[in-house]
C-alpha cells in the first residue's frame, strides 16, 4: 500500500534528516520536493499547496528543541500536517439508534461495493455485531449471487428475495432482522459507470425507506482525482458520513487518500486491501501518516498479530525452545500463522524504517512462502522433527513431491540449520533469565 510514495516520501526526509540548520532556503527546498512527490502521487493541486504552504508557515521560525535534530522537527512537523490532512482522528462507523442500525453502502459501479458488505459484516461481527446482508442492487446481473458467496465466505446471512425494486428490498431486509434478532443491516446498492439522475434517485427512495443510521461512500483508490470528483458529487447528494478507499493493495499512486477527505469534509472510516472477506482494515489517519513517512505502523501490527495468531500455539512454542528445540513441524505452523495477517508487503509497511530501505527486486515474494510450505509437507514426519536425517536421495524426492528443485530443498534447510541455531540460543537466554542469572 502506497509503496510509490512511501519511497519517494523517503528519498526526500532523507535530506532533510541531514539538514544541520533550518532555513528557509533549505525549508523552501525541502518544501518543493515535498510537493512534488505529492502532485506525482495524485494529490489534488490545491490541496498539495495547502499542504505545503502550512509546513511552511510551522517551520520558518520555529525554534528547534534542544536535543532534537532540526532536521528531525522538520518531519514532525510534515507528519503532524500529515495526520491534520488526513483526518486528526479515527472516525468509527455510527451504529447507535434504533435496530437493527442500517448501514447504505453506496458508489460507482465496479468500486467494490459488494465485496465491502461482506467485509464490513465480517469487521463488525468481530465486535460482536450480527449483521445482515441485503442485495438492493438489481440492475447487475448476478450481483445478488455475487452478495450470497460473499455472504456464505464471511458467514453472514443475505436478503435476496428477487423481483423487488430497490427500496422494497432494503425495507424488507429490515423486518427480516428484526424477525431474526440481527442488530445490524448492511444494504448494498447499485452502482452506475457514472452519476446520474436515475441512480440518485433509487438511493434516495432506499434511504427514505429505511432511514440509514450510516451512509458510506465506497471509491475506488486506484483511479485516483476521479475518486474525489464522484465523491464530491456524492456528498451533494444523496449524502455520506463516511468513505471507504478500496483496492488499495493495487499498484494506485496513493492521491485519492490524501485528497478526498480535505475535498469532501467528510472522514476516511475504512481501507479494503484485497479480495478476501477479512482484508479490510479501520482507518487511523495517525497510522497512515506514519506508514507514509516510513515510521511503520506498530500498533496495527500488534493487533493483526492479535486478531490472527493462535495465543495457545504461540506459547506451546515458547515452551519448546526450552525444550525438544524448534523443528520445521513448528516452522511451518509459524509461517501459517504469519499469512493469516496478511500480505507480507502490507506487513512490512507496518515495521518502521523498512519499506523505504527495501529495494523493489527483494520485495518478499508470496510464492516463495507457498514453496517453502511445499516442501515440508513433501516431508515425512521424521524428517520434519529430525532434518539431519535428509540425505541426497531423500533430498530428490522431497523436490521431486514439491515440485522444486534440489537446490530450493538445500536452501531451505540452510535457512533452517541457522534459524534452529538462533532459536536455541534465544532459549538458553530465557532459561538463564527466568533462572535469576
Amino acid at each position: 500500500m502506497f509503496e510509490d510514495i512511501v519511497r519517494k516520501f523517503d528519498g526526500v526526509l532523507k535530506k532533510i534528516r541531514a539538514t544541520g540548520k533550518l532555513s528557509e532556503q533549505n525549508i523552501e527546498e525541502s518544501c518543493r520536493e515535498i510537493r512534488r512527490v505529492l502532485l506525482e502521487a495524485d494529490v489534488h493541486y490545491k490541496v498539495a499547496s495547502e499542504f505545503i504552504a502550512s509546513v511552511k508557515a510551522k517551520a520558518v521560525g520555529r525554534d528547534v528543541t534542544a536535543g532534537i535534530q532540526p532536521g528531525q522537527m522538520l518531519v514532525k512537523i510534515v507528519h503532524d500536517e500529515l495526520v491534520a490532512l488526513l483526518g486528526t482522528a479515527h472516525v468509527p462507523v455510527h451504529l447507535d439508534g434504533p435496530l437493527p442500525a442500517v448501514v447504505l453502502v453506496v458508489g460507482l459501479q465496479g468500486s467494490g461495493k459488494t465485496t465491502f458488505c461482506a467485509k464490513l459484516g465480517r469487521h463488525l461481527a468481530k465486535r460482536n455485531r450480527r449483521a445482515l446482508l441485503a442485495a438492493a442492487d438489481i440492475h447487475r446481473p448476478a450481483a445478488a449471487e455475487q452478495l450470497k458467496r460473499l455472504g456464505e465466505d464471511a458467514g453472514l446471512p443475505v436478503y435476496a428475495p428477487g423481483g423487488l425494486s430497490a427500496d422494497r428490498v432494503a425495507a424488507g431486509a429490515v423486518a427480516e432482522a428484526r424477525k431474526r434478532s440481527l442488530d445490524t443491516v448492511i444494504v448494498d446498492t447499485a452502482g452506475r459507470l457514472h452519476v446520474d439522475a436515475d441512480m440518485m434517485e433509487e438511493i434516495a427512495a432506499v434511504k427514505a425507506a429505511v432511514k440509514p443510521a450510516e451512509i458510506l461512500f465506497v471509491a475506488d483508490g486506484m483511479t485516483g482525482q476521479d475518486a474525489v470528483k464522484s465523491a464530491q458529487a456524492f456528498a451533494v447528494n444523496p449524502g455520506f458520513d463516511g468513505i471507504v478507499l478500496t483496492k488499495m493493495d493495487g499498484d494506485g499512486r496513493g492521491g485519492a487518500a490524501l485528497s478526498i477527505r480535505a475535498v469532501t469534509g467528510k472522514p476516511v472510516k475504512f481501507l479494503s486491501t484485497g479480495e478476501k472477506t477479512d482484508a479490510l482494515e479501520a482507518f487511523h489517519p495517525d497510522r497512515l501518516a506514519s506508514r507514509i513517512l516510513g515510521m511503520g505502523d506498530i500498533v496495527s501490527l500488534v493487533e493483526r498479530a492479535q486478531e490472527s495468531v493462535d495465543r495457545e500455539q504461540a506459547e506451546k512454542l515458547a515452551k519448546r525452545l526450552t525444550g525438544s528445540g524448534f523443528t520445521l513441524e513448528d516452522f511451518i505452523d509459524q509461517l501459517r500463522q504469519v499469512r493469516k495477517m496478511g500480505p507480507l508487503s502490507q506487513l512490512m509497511d507496518m515495521v518502521p524504517g523498512l519499506r523505504g530501505r527495501v529495494p523493489v527486486n527483494a520485495a518478499p515474494d508470496e510464492k516463495s512462502l507457498v514453496r517453502v510450505e511445499a516442501i515440508i509437507l513433501s516431508m515425512t514426519v521424521e524428517e520434519r522433527r529430525k532434518p539431519h536425517v535428509i540425505d541426497g536421495s531423500r533430498r530428490r524426492r522431497i523436490a521431486s513431491g514439491s515440485g522444486t528443485r534440489v537446490q530450493d530443498v538445500n536452501q531451505l534447510l540452510r535457512d533452517f540449520q541457522a534459524m534452529q541455531t538462533m532459536m536455541k540460543r534465544m532459549g538458553k537466554l530465557r532459561g538463564k533469565r527466568l533462572a535469576g542469572i
